[in-house]
């Protein structure tokens, strides 16, 4: 397809452009083709180009169940031999789930083609700070800034010096002097460059300015027998390093602590057909599940029916039955911390029916109730293998901070997390909820109980929330001298 030139634009045009493809990643040129084909395809609505397009949301893009969150990097490839890996290190970025943009300086070119480049990335190559193309829109400012990471590989001495002392006479330069992103180099030179006093007065001034180095490595050069420090790292090492800056590990105060959670409702059976059971969701559970293997907790879920998908790393036990939600209960213990957010029914019928109960004239049958196992008092007063940290829930409708200090007393759990669930509050099956933390001072049984009283959450939020107080109060057990 020809090349497009547009001329003679009113800064209303041009700022709609520039903002647009600004925002889609794409140059102006690509996004004035998109904009034709739309129109060609019969747009539904007007397009309105004098109109600045609002700011993007701040809320972030779901993501698909796991898969790692998108990222983007500007990929600058200088002119040294080296400049062939990067050819493997635009596949290795993007098994990564990371966009590349590539820009080639005028000596990267004459190892690696712009058309090699550019099929690997699926991406436009950028060559030329004049381009009037991508300079419509200032496009070195664009690749500057509209990344996540800028990565130099190879990093030749000369665009080094350039770094360092502040130069911007082509493309490569110019965007990363005119960058506000973090910036890894990987360094690839004759062994005897690298060494050069001038060359480590450069590295020296770019590491005190914060710029990240990769390599170089010891080994062969391409030049017959040169050998010493000036290869290239390999691609999958700098992809690494690419993905470290990109994604820095999340903290896993957890790690190493089995957590046992109970969610959902029991579905007691009356009948083949019929069963006693209650609203609860399941949600909060599988949101407090989420939130312990994200914080590198070993995590088994033991949930009762509902209608979700099981949480990513967590071991998800499915029941119907309160008696079925303890026999599995017993059967994951020993655990560190157990979190019983299930509703278990408090009763079943004393024997259920084998066939489905038919009206008759006689009128209702006799439904004979008795009481199901207390689950959370059951492993709160193990003299055994009891969880170091035990934590129930209090679902009430009146009453709530009295109930559920009763509970505390009455279970003999640690914590109790207490909730409204009246039918105004929209909390059961619902999304947010209003808990308030129970527990005793100092850990102390008969001692004075605290309430700890948390605003409106989304039940994610509430998850987050409690899984931070156990890893504060797991942190501050560790710190407590051996008595």
């Amino acid at each position: 397809m020809a090349s497009l030139t547009i001329r003679k634009l009113d800064d209303g045009v041009k700022t709609y452009l520039r903002l647009r493809s600004a925002k889609n990643r794409r140059s102006v040129e690509e996004e004035v083709r998109v904009i034709l084909r739309e129109l060609i395809e019969g747009r539904q609505e007007p397009l309105t180009p004098f109109a600045v397009p609002p700011a993007q949301s701040t809320a972030p893009t779901p993501q698909r169940s796991g898969a790692l969150p998108e990222a983007s990097v500007t990929l600058i490839i200088s002119g040294g031999i080296a400049a062939y890996k990067s050819l493997d290190l635009i596949r290795r970025l993007k098994e990564r789930r990371i966009e590349v943009r590539c820009v080639l300086t005028k000596a990267a070119q004459q190892f690696v083609t712009p058309l090699a480049v550019s099929a690997l990335s699926h991406e436009r190559v950028y060559t030329d700070l004049f381009d009037p193309q991508s300079e419509f829109d200032a496009g070195h400012i664009r690749l500057a800034r509209d990344c996540d990471l800028i990565v130099v590989a190879p990093a030749t001495a000369d665009l080094l010096a350039k770094m360092a002392n502040g130069h911007a006479d082509d493309l490569a330069s110019a965007i990363l002097l005119a960058t506000n992103r973090k910036v890894l180099l990987a360094p690839a030179m004759n062994p005897l460059m690298w060494n050069n006093a001038a060359t480590r007065r450069n590295i020296a001034q770019l590491q005190r300015d914060g710029v990240v180095l990769i390599g170089p490595n010891s080994g062969e050069m391409a030049e017959a027998g040169e050998a010493g420090i000036g290869r290239m790292s390999e691609a999958i090492e700098i992809a690494t390093a690419a993905e470290r800056l990109l994604r820095p590990p999340v903290p896993r105060p957890l790690a190493g602590k089995r957590v046992l959670i109970t969610a959902g409702p029991t579905h007691e059976p009356i009948d083949p057909v019929r069963y006693i059971a209650n609203r609860s969701s399941g949600k909060q559970g599988f949101a407090i599940a989420a939130a312990a293997q994200a914080a590198g907790a070993d995590v088994i879920l033991v949930s009762g029916p509902v209608d979700l998908s099981d949480p990513q790393g967590v071991t998800v036990k499915r029941v119907e039955s309160a008696r079925q939600m303890l026999d599995q209960v017993q059967a994951a213990l020993p655990v560190d911390i157990a979190i019983f957010a299930a509703a278990v029914a408090d009763w079943r019928v004393a024997s259920e029916g084998e066939q489905k109960l038919k009206k008759t004239s006689a009128g209702m049958p006799p439904l004979q109730l008795i009481e199901n196992p207390d689950i959370l008092a059951t492993i709160s007063k193990l003299t055994d293998r009891r969880p170091p940290l035990v934590i129930g829930f209090a679902a009430e409708t009146e009453h709530l901070i009295d109930n559920a200090k009763s509970k505390l007393a009455r279970k003999g759990c640690d914590w109790i997390v207490a909730n409204d669930v009246s039918p105004a509050t929209g909390v059961m099956g619902g999304d947010r909820n209003t808990v308030h933390l129970i527990s005793r001072k100092n850990g102390e049984e008969g001692g004075e109980i605290a309430v700890d009283s948390w605003p409106v959450m989304t039940k994610e939020q509430v998850a987050i929330e409690l899984v931070a107080h156990v890893v504060k109060s797991v942190t501050d057990k560790s710190r407590e001298p051996a008595s």
